[in-house]
């Protein structure tokens, strides 16, 4: 027998004749190669299948997909859905879940809020993604962590309660996305599969209108009536994901008080410098998050080129290097968030002239 008329017409297509005649390829060797080729042509379509997924989410019609955010409080003392289903607290929920979708993405009308949930233990947000980029946003706040992170600021300072640890989940019809989170367009593909099923609830509605009613209230309070009421941004906090190139936010919030999110002024330098000492690292290190100019192994270095000289020019460099490197994002609220992870409140409130400056050693 030939060994020409052992492999199927597909093979043969793919193999030259010169390779055919060559006696050292047995029978097997081929019709292992065969299989290998049907294995490379189901990839192929796999691939072809997915590229067009993304190919008409950049196409001219809107880019829109669904996904349901399950939160859950590991706190035993509070239920999330309780306290959504009182009157009295759910304005305070959402408010704080709103503003934290606010931060993922970097603008309010990132992801809307389809409906609110209520299924002990968990509270669970169907949301919708009208732009692919929104979405891509909102994954890499999640995958970070910074989502999580601002959902339990928003809901400490809404409730005016201590920290609420959250479990956060993430689903799109039967997929859970935890698991694939790595796979950013994967992702996508399977929130854009998941069409919104439902406009905005009624509820939903009448709360947007109450949350933005309040902020023009606190805005004309704050004689800042001329600047966009729309926007939530300005009281949002800043948890910015790695790599992050979010808009800089006005205002932040630090201990229940509101203040400008100016860009760090010399004195804020050298005070950050005299004061923060052999923390000057861990600082560093929550800013290296969100600036590349400080991740590894840039503090460990700048550790050893000035050891001789001591921690306030350890402190000064390394801060300097981060002022260089995000001119004016470098903002002070950002600052004040990696003080205020690694415990140096009373350095945080001596720069936002809270009180006289202390030691933080």
């Amino acid at each position: 027998m030939q060994r020409e008329h052992v492999l199927p017409t597909l093979c043969r297509e793919h193999i030259s004749a010169k390779v055919l005649r060559q006696n050292e390829i047995s029978c097997v060797q081929l019709l292992s190669f065969y299989d290998f080729l049907k294995a490379f042509g189901a990839i192929k379509k796999d691939h072809e299948s997915h590229r067009q997924v993304l190919k008409m989410a950049g196409s001219s019609a809107p880019w829109i997909g669904s996904a349901y955010l399950f939160l859950q409080s590991t706190c035993k003392t509070i239920a999330l859905p309780a306290l959504y289903e009182s009157s009295q607290k759910k304005p305070c929920v959402f408010k704080a879940l709103k503003l934290a979708l606010a931060d993922s993405t970097g603008s309010v009308n990132g992801v809307d809020m389809l409906k609110v949930h209520c299924s002990h233990p968990h509270l669970i947000v169907q949301l919708k993604f009208c732009k692919q980029e929104n979405c891509r946003r909102f994954l890499r706040s999640y995958r970070e962590g910074a989502l999580q992170k601002s959902l339990q600021s928003h809901l400490q300072l809404s409730l005016a309660t201590t920290t609420v640890p959250l479990k956060v989940e993430l689903k799109a019809g039967s997929e859970h996305l935890d698991k694939m989170l790595k796979d950013e367009d994967h992702c996508l593909e399977c929130i854009y599969r998941e069409k919104p099923d439902r406009l905005p609830d009624e509820e939903i509605t009448e709360l947007e209108k109450g949350l933005k009613s309040l902020m023009l209230h606190q805005n004309i309070n704050n004689n800042v009536a001329g600047k966009d009421c729309s926007s939530l941004k300005s009281l949002s906090r800043p948890y910015l994901p790695q790599g992050s190139s979010l808009p800089t936010q006005l205002t932040f919030i630090f201990q229940g008080q509101q203040f400008d999110n100016r860009t760090i002024t010399p004195d804020d330098h050298q005070k950050f410098a005299k004061s923060v000492s052999k923390k000057w690292k861990q600082v560093g290190r929550s800013l290296q998050k969100s600036c590349r100019a400080l991740r590894d192994p840039a503090i460990d270095n700048l550790a050893l080129e000035y050891d001789r000289e001591g921690l306030y020019e350890q402190a000064y460099q390394m801060l300097l290097r981060f002022i260089q490197c995000e001119g004016k994002k470098a903002t002070i609220a950002r600052l004040i968030a990696a003080l205020e992870e690694n415990g140096l409140v009373s350095l945080a409130e001596e720069l936002l002239g809270l009180h006289p400056s202390e030691d933080c050693s």
